[in-house]
């Protein structure tokens, strides 16, 4: 089956607010569409999900990104072989492929959603990043075959259970032998299935607690799962 990617029409997504993200440390500022929840009304995306089952959750950030980001910026990338090719996959607005920008990492945003890869570029410059990165568009269900990433990362993915199989794959064919993958859950009941199945594929799963919110507000609670093939030096 050949990929099939979406573009939200840019036209429902032309108004934006601008938000400021504190991530430990870090400040980031972020474009993102106002009311997302209306593009749920439109046309294009009842058309979408009938012809695909897509329903376009990109313009939202995500607690789940924040928990990502988090942890990357936390990561003691130093001990990794440089220069690290980070693969962010359905990277939505971008915040943690931002923030492997911030700790000098490449990055590659790819997502379904051609426009959310120009939000998550957009994004990258709007930070003071106008080179190390690229945007790729990636189908799950069609993973790509021609490159390895020592690193992958990837917030909420698994908010539905018919996705865990193609993300397993996909896993399959862009992470190095020695790669580690980085992904963050809201604890959602498909991320179970997530691990077995990866222990089944021979892969080792390291789960730690995360949180995530803005500072003096409401936090949720999460997992970052450390991913990485059984036997393999988890650095690079």
């Amino acid at each position: 089956m050949p990929p099939r990617y979406h573009c939200t029409p840019p036209e429902a997504v032309t108004e934006t607010v601008r938000e400021t993200v504190f991530v430990g440390d870090y400040t980031f500022l972020i474009d993102r569409p106002i009311n997302s929840d209306k593009l749920l009304d439109l046309p294009w995306c009842r058309s979408a999900y009938i012809a695909d089952e897509y329903v376009p959750y990109w313009p939202t950030l995500w607690p789940s990104a924040r928990m990502l980001a988090k942890a990357v910026l936390r990561e003691p990338w130093e001990n990794y072989t440089q220069p690290v090719e980070v693969l962010e996959i359905g990277c939505g607005l971008g915040l943690a492929g931002v923030a492997c920008l911030a700790r000098g990492l490449r990055v590659t945003f790819s997502d379904v959603d051609e426009t959310a890869l120009t939000f998550a570029a957009a994004n990258a410059r709007l930070n003071g990043y106008t080179q190390g990165f690229r945007t790729r568009p990636i189908d799950f269900r069609c993973p790509p075959d021609d490159v390895k990433y020592p690193v992958v990362i990837g917030s909420d993915l698994m908010y539905e259970e018919r996705l865990v199989g193609p993300l397993v794959t996909l896993l399959e064919s862009v992470l190095a032998p020695d790669g580690v993958c980085l992904i963050a859950d809201p604890d959602r009941l498909p991320a179970r299935v997530f691990r077995w199945k990866l222990e089944e594929a021979g892969y080792s799963v390291t789960p730690d607690f995360a949180r995530a919110g803005e500072p003096g507000g409401e936090r949720t609670k999460g997992t970052i799962y450390r991913i990485k093939r059984s036997g393999a030096d988890p650095k690079n």
